[in-house]
């Protein structure tokens, strides 16, 4: 009878799971050859809120039944799904088959993308330590001379200026590529040629790109350009048909 009674209570549980419409989907995205798409983006188009695929192409996320989710990967055609009209159940274990996109060039130079995971490490060498463009051993004390001389010398720190230009330079490097996904991923939409001014905006620190995983600096991302999409309407100049705001 004891069994019977917990039995019945999962039951219920479970029932009044699926009845508030919440689901988990266990999936896996695979290219038309049935071979694994690693690094892909699942994003929930209600709440704009997702999840980064393994290597193995598998992924797990949480939605409301009647949600939209939308796969997507560099390279690759982006995939709805939704499981609005499928069979009641708490999990689902879809295989998502993405369809590679073709491209078209005028010249044929043609490099590979990087994917997310290569780009991750080169972040995560990012910085540079000062004491290694300091001498090493220096005693202010027993030689003031030497010590002033590191401290102030113009030579000595134009060393150090330019190690902080040249990680500067590979941290905009870097942002860059990330931005140039995340606009084939439609996370964003910027061009190019205000790659910069974004960078500039964001003004993100060495410290947080390497510690932040690669979704929460996804999230970030896509936050601060909605703050900066505004920003950029308030410091837009206004136009001669600005003003005519009594003939709308």
């Amino acid at each position: 009878m004891r069994g019977l009674g917990l039995l019945l209570l999962v039951s219920l549980v479970c029932n009044g799971y699926a009845q508030e419409g919440i689901i988990r989907v266990k999936g896996k995205v695979l290219e038309e050859r049935g071979q694994p798409v690693p690094n892909s983006i699942v994003l929930n188009t209600r709440t704009k809120k997702g999840a980064f695929g393994s290597p193995d192409g598998s992924f797990v996320i949480e939605c409301n039944k009647t949600d939209t989710l939308t796969i997507t990967c560099l390279g690759y055609y982006a995939r709805q799904i939704c499981f609005k009209d499928s069979i009641l159940r708490t999990v689902y274990y879809p295989k998502i088959f993405l369809n590679e996109r073709t491209y078209s060039y005028s010249t044929l130079n043609i490099f590979a993308p990087r994917d997310l995971e290569d780009i991750q490490k080169d972040i995560q060498s990012l910085g540079y330590n000062e004491s290694d463009y300091m001498l090493s051993g220096i005693n202010a004390v027993s030689s003031p001379i030497t010590f002033l001389y590191q401290q102030l010398s113009r030579k000595e720190e134009s060393k150090r200026i330019v190690a902080k230009l040249e990680n500067d330079d590979r941290r905009r490097d870097l942002l860059k590529e990330l931005f140039t996904i995340y606009v084939d991923y439609k996370i964003i939409e910027l061009s190019t040629e205000d790659f910069d001014d974004f960078i500039s905006y964001l003004n993100v620190s060495d410290e947080f790109m390497k510690s932040s995983s690669q979704y929460e600096f996804l999230v970030f991302v896509k936050d601060r350009f909605q703050d900066y999409q505004i920003a950029r309407r308030n410091t837009r100049p206004l136009k001669e048909g600005d003003f005519d705001y009594d003939k709308d």
